[in-house]
């Protein structure tokens, strides 16, 4: 049996969206969400983050 790779965005709280980063912090990842600089989803009062989107926004490769 082979597998397929899913091409559904990988999302990521604040708090693993800064993990990604050496030297972010959560609340730094809320105020650029809040700033427009990245774009979020809101799941109730949760924000998610794309893994591509915040790659993206610091230059690394997603």
């Amino acid at each position: 049996m082979t597998e397929t790779k899913s091409n559904k965005p990988k999302l990521l709280t604040l708090k693993q969206s800064a993990a990604l980063i050496d030297g972010l912090t959560p609340y730094r990842v809320r105020q650029l969400c809040t700033e427009g600089k990245i774009k979020y989803h809101l799941f109730g009062k949760k924000v998610m983050i794309s893994e591509k989107e915040i790659l993206n926004h610091f230059g690394e490769n997603a």
